[in-house]
């Protein structure tokens, strides 16, 4: 009984006094948005940087386009950088040297993250393309359609099916990564619950309640993609 009424305590302590619980939900709030935004900027570049790679390793033999070996070049030191160097020091040099003058501190989360994304995202697309059979190309070329064409109706929405389940953990990724946000200062959902911490002195409601929600939402989206992937292999039959 002691520890049930101990628990209760600091429940109503983290959650209830002060209706602390409000401040959750505004950490919620900038953490899906930060999510959100940085995916479909990470998606953008992902898929610009995975047509360039694709199209680059594509060409035939002896006819090697200059412009397009450079962006390819630039693409892959992109790819490099990004993913041989830790998110939490992208964070720090976006916000405290490359953006050192501005307060927009959501604005900088999403822009690092989704620049972080885009790298993870365009060798899921990339490997999705290539997985596709090569005479699928060839069929639309033959139809009389340009290779950007080919690309959007033909190749990518094949591509799209495969890769699914692996947008759908990079998603989940992002979204608990966005939790390093706190060290910009930006309040997102762990970024209250230190603040509330710090005010109750009792670390163990806050944080094992942020926990929960992390948990309830990856849960979700796990079910969503389930249900996406079923049914997209559902329309193939």
């Amino acid at each position: 009984m002691e520890l049930w009424t101990e628990l209760v305590n600091q429940f109503n302590q983290a959650f209830v006094v002060g209706d602390r619980w409000l401040l959750y939900i505004k950490g919620l709030g900038i953490t899906l948005l930060v999510t959100v935004l940085a995916l479909v900027l990470g998606v953008i570049l992902g898929v610009l940087i995975a047509v360039i790679r694709t199209a680059h390793d594509q060409q035939q033999l002896g006819r090697n386009n200059p412009l397009l070996s450079v962006l390819n070049a630039i693409c892959k030191v992109y790819v490099t950088v990004i993913r041989g160097t830790p998110m939490m020091v992208q964070m720090l040099i976006m916000y405290f040297v490359i953006f050192a003058s501005s307060r927009n501190m959501v604005g900088v989360a999403v822009l690092a993250f989704g620049i972080n994304s885009g790298a993870y995202v365009s060798e899921i697309i990339r490997g999705g393309i290539m997985a596709v059979d090569a005479g699928q190309m060839e069929a639309g070329r033959s139809l009389g359609f340009g290779y950007a064409s080919t690309m959007r109706i033909i190749i990518i929405p094949q591509a799209i099916k495969m890769i699914l389940p692996a947008l759908g953990n990079e998603l989940i990724t992002l979204l608990k990564e966005t939790s390093i946000v706190t060290v910009i200062g930006l309040k997102d959902l762990v970024k209250q619950a230190i603040a509330i911490q710090t005010i109750t002195y009792q670390p163990f409601m806050p944080l094992i309640g942020i926990a929960l929600i992390y948990l309830a939402i990856v849960m979700l989206l796990t079910w969503l993609f389930g249900r996406l992937e079923r049914r997209l292999r559902a329309s193939e039959r």
